[in-house]
């Protein structure tokens, strides 16, 4: 396959950024210019010469402009095989001559759509001739260059510049390849459009996505593992992709994800109080609220502080200069905030590797949205787990109340438990963690896994007893057996807060009020796998 010579471009393009820049390149070069409506506007106020498509044609653009490029003239001139004879006798035939570049970009469907345009206005943006131009050059990149991305103007004329104004089969190639994405990246926005917010089907016969590489990784979870980063094409909530890394070395898949748990769990507390949280292995290992960050910090890593050497802190408030100087004391990978001052940025930048992300905010908790599961054969799908309990919700079980400072350390328990991998127990007081037991093939071995990690940082900082005394526990699900919540007691926690819904609730119950226990319900389960 050689080089093939641009010498007649046709241009209909929505994005005019770079337009005038590269239809000079292309007039230079002595390309003839076919355009459409606004764009041949835009390149004429440049003092380009230009054909109409309708010269082109023979044909005026007529219905509003919906017709203007769908003709056997525009068609032809792509899509014929240019040493065919077959197709070069038609083509003298029928009077087309041969185009050589397409540039289209589509029109702003997604814009219309994020800016809350009516359901006609919406119609109206779905883009019909440019799809089929550029799905025509892209099916024909033998003898067509395709451009779609505006990105690729400069690359254009580098390599028309390189090649006497042609261009290889491997540019064409490539570009080809982005077109057919492209499309399909549009088709796919026009039917979520239709399935999710025109018609509300959460669950359409057929899911179409598309989404964006911003950067491949070094690695996956291990080293023999690829893996990249991407983004959703249109909107979506904003989180470490957005983020802006002020040192460090690259984030590997481990640090995103690690870094995605710590900063999906900090946003529950946005607004609030300064909060920690301290995540290993996408597990929260310390999370706590405070008066200030160096003070949520420390009651944060007083939880385990062997777990947090060599993981990643998230904060709900900007970085401060003596929290930073604080966190650089023991081993950190990552710490993300949604902000960070000059003393903070100076302390950080004493520790190379240490990667600092600036968030520009703090993502939505309860933002609805879809999460999907490759498993052997298909996907599973469901929706985000954003629902929420308040204490208006909490149902009190026991013959006990809880006091109001129990309830307050059982929602702040609740809370932390929902990000927690299931079995999840996690112990709290005073608004800091002090025992999480996660991941374990039983509830009643997470609570003592917890307990036990408090009882070693009691035994390390010197306290007279572990903060397990005193606490609330959460379970993300309901108690099976009474065996959990006795193992829970037995460290010393006074309140529990669980779904509730067990055949043997009445049991747990009673054990719950033979110890002493206060416990509340929520009715709702929080299993994270």
């Amino acid at each position: 396959m050689s080089d093939v010579a641009i010498k007649r471009a046709l241009l209909s393009v929505s994005d005019k950024s770079g337009l005038v820049e590269l239809g000079k390149g292309l007039a230079e070069a002595g390309v003839e210019l076919v355009s459409t409506g606004g764009t041949a506007k835009a390149l004429r106020d440049a003092g380009l010469e230009v054909k109409d498509v309708s010269d082109l044609t023979g044909f005026p653009e007529m219905m509003d402009g919906r017709v203007k490029t769908l003709h056997p003239k525009v068609h032809g001139g792509l899509l014929a095989v240019r040493d065919d004879a077959a197709h070069a006798a038609a083509m003298e035939e029928h009077g087309i001559g041969a185009i050589d570049l397409v540039v289209v970009n589509l029109y702003p469907f997604q814009q219309t759509v994020a800016k809350g345009a009516g359901r006609d206005e919406i119609i109206e943006n779905i883009d019909i001739g440019g799809p089929s131009m550029v799905r025509s050059a892209a099916k024909n990149h033998r003898y067509v260059t395709i451009l779609t991305d505006p990105a690729d103007y400069d690359a254009m004329l580098a390599e028309m510049g390189e090649k006497g104004g042609a261009t290889s089969q491997d540019f064409r190639n490539r570009m080809a390849a982005k077109a057919f994405a492209a499309t399909a990246a549009y088709d796919a926005a026009i039917s979520q459009w239709f399935a999710y917010a025109d018609q509300g089907k959460r669950f359409p016969a057929r899911r179409a996505m598309a989404s964006r590489l911003v950067t491949t990784l070094r690695y996956g979870e291990n080293p023999h593992q690829n893996a990249a980063l991407y983004v959703p094409e249109g909107p979506h909530a904003v989180g470490l992709p957005q983020a802006e890394q002020v040192q460090g070395k690259e984030l590997s898949y481990n640090n995103y994800n690690d870094a995605n748990a710590a900063l999906e769990l900090v946003a529950e507390f946005k607004g609030q109080q300064p909060a920690v949280v301290i995540v290993k292995h996408a597990n929260p290992c310390g999370v706590a609220q405070a008066g200030s960050a160096l003070e949520a910090w420390k009651a944060a890593l007083a939880c385990d502080d062997v777990s947090a050497f060599g993981g990643i802190v998230a904060l709900n408030v900007p970085l401060d200069g003596p929290t930073a100087e604080a966190i650089c004391e023991i081993f950190t990978e990552v710490v993300v905030a949604p902000g960070a001052d000059d003393a903070a940025r100076a302390a950080f930048a004493k520790k190379k590797n240490l990667r600092l992300l600036i968030v520009p905010d703090l993502p939505d908790p309860r933002r609805p949205g879809t999460m999907q599961v490759v498993i052997a054969g298909g996907l599973l799908a469901q929706d985000r787990d954003a629902a929420a309990i308040t204490r208006d919700d909490l149902k009190i079980v026991t013959d006990r109340e809880p006091t109001e400072q129990e309830v307050k350390d059982c929602l702040f328990a609740w809370t932390v438990a929902r990000h927690v991998k299931s079995n999840a127990i996690v112990y709290a007081k005073d608004g800091a963690t002090a025992g999480i037991g996660a991941g374990q093939m039983n509830r009643r071995d997470s609570a003592r896994i917890a307990a036990m990690k408090a009882a070693e940082a009691a035994e390390k900082y010197g306290w007279d007893q572990p903060k397990t005394v005193g606490s609330a526990v959460a379970s993300d699900a309901f108690f099976p057996f009474a065996d959990g919540l006795l193992s829970a007691a037995e460290a010393g926690a006074t309140a529990v807060i669980q779904p509730g819904g067990s055949m043997r609730d009445a049991e747990v119950i009673d054990a719950a009020n033979e110890a002493g226990l206060a416990m509340v319900f929520t009715g709702m389960r929080h299993f994270r796998h």
